[in-house]
């Protein structure tokens, strides 16, 4: 099995803000404090480092407007709150961001975004294309249409989940909180902030014990499950006091500031080992020659021209294995395309992919990320 990186690209880093620090703690929005925030991801921008802001408060924002003191109980009081509050959030981010000439992007999701492979790939592919172009997507929960039963919980899990989707290097959680302490600084005088740990560290979970605020659904301990989630692809988290003065910039210049649970892997190794040891394959793409050289030699995405026979009853999405003409696996890969699509393409340029399906897809069948050398 071959996992190694084979393509360098800028840092990239998922910043999430909790409920506390966006309305000071329910006063309504902290435009000045967004003022900061956004100042210095435009910074972070100018130093190639490609930002994937999550942001919670929606709720939380119209609650403000509405005039509500306790955050509400029932599911579409909440939704109703986060409809209202949404406006309020886009609007906010995108006059600050406009000051330094960046563009942003609300991108609300869903658990099935994330767990259903067509999905996965749209979510992962729109994420990847708006970084390309510069832009600063602003993810949030779908609260206004999500139910109970399959909402992500918090947006720490939520921000887990993106650093997961898009390879992130870095997952930043900016709280009211300094960091992580040994104990909870509140009840116990011993308590120690924690600088640095492993994010496997089994003492984790009890050191964060403790519930949430009362605009938010996350707690200290989210925070660590988040961590020890970003860290399946790769990402180290930071759990950091979102009011320390410059704290993006400052974390940018690897000063330690609150709590860092280091990943054991970079992200891309981490991906690749992910696909390598998922068992269920849907289906076989046999390759010719050339295309079985340029996987080898060059770790390039698969083109439908390098593909002489698709197999099996695959779906977008789907794990599928690569294989030469001697039926020797070469590879494995999230395919972009049903086998019924990939029928018709294989063998086929990249540009003729609209004429013969009637929509442009994706140029390759199986994009290089997507794809581990076996």
């Amino acid at each position: 099995m071959n996992t190694q990186q084979t393509t360098v690209r800028p840092q990239r880093w998922v910043v999430k803000i909790g409920s506390a620090l966006l309305t000071a703690n329910g006063k309504g929005l902290d435009m000045e404090a967004i003022a900061g925030w956004t100042a210095q991801m435009a910074e972070l921008r100018q130093q190639g480092i490609e930002l994937v802001l999550v942001s919670s408060g929606a709720v939380a924002v119209g609650m403000s407007r509405l005039g509500w003191v306790e955050r509400p109980h029932a599911l579409h009081d909440l939704q109703a709150a986060a409809a209202l509050g949404q406006m309020g959030l886009v609007q906010a981010y995108e006059s600050c961001f406009q000051k330094f000439d960046l563009h942003t992007a609300q991108v609300l999701l869903g658990h099935d975004d994330i767990s259903a492979r067509d999905r996965y790939l749209n979510a992962r592919g729109t994420l990847t294309t708006l970084l390309k172009l510069g832009v600063i997507p602003v993810v949030n929960e779908n609260d206004t249409v999500v139910t109970d039963e399959i909402r992500f919980g918090d947006n720490d899990t939520l921000a887990a989940l993106v650093a997961n989707l898009i390879d992130a290097d870095r997952l930043i959680i900016l709280t009211d909180q300094e960091g992580l302490y040994s104990a909870d600084p509140r009840t116990n005088p011993d308590a120690k902030l924690v600088i640095e740990a492993a994010v496997d560290d089994e003492n984790l979970e009890q050191m964060a014990g403790g519930s949430a605020g009362a605009l938010g659904r996350g707690g200290m301990v989210t925070k660590v499950r988040a961590a020890k989630l970003a860290a399946r692809s790769g990402a180290s988290t930071v759990i950091v006091g979102g009011e320390f003065q410059d704290v993006l910039l400052r974390l940018s210049l690897q000063q330690a500031l609150g709590t860092l649970l280091k990943a054991k892997q970079r992200p891309l190794v981490a991906r690749k080992q992910w696909l390598a040891g998922m068992s269920q394959l849907n289906g076989t793409v046999q390759l010719d020659d050339g295309a079985v050289k340029v996987l080898r030699e060059s770790g390039r995405s698969l083109l439908p021209v390098g593909v002489r026979a698709v197999s099996g009853a695959f779906s977008r999405g789907d794990l599928v294995s690569c294989t030469d003409r001697a039926g020797n696996e070469i590879a494995r890969g999230l395919v972009n395309y049903s086998v019924f699509d990939a029928r018709q393409i294989i063998g086929k340029a990249s540009q003729e992919i609209e004429e013969i399906l009637g929509y442009q897809g994706e140029e390759e069948l199986i994009h290089r990320d997507n794809l581990v050398l076996m």
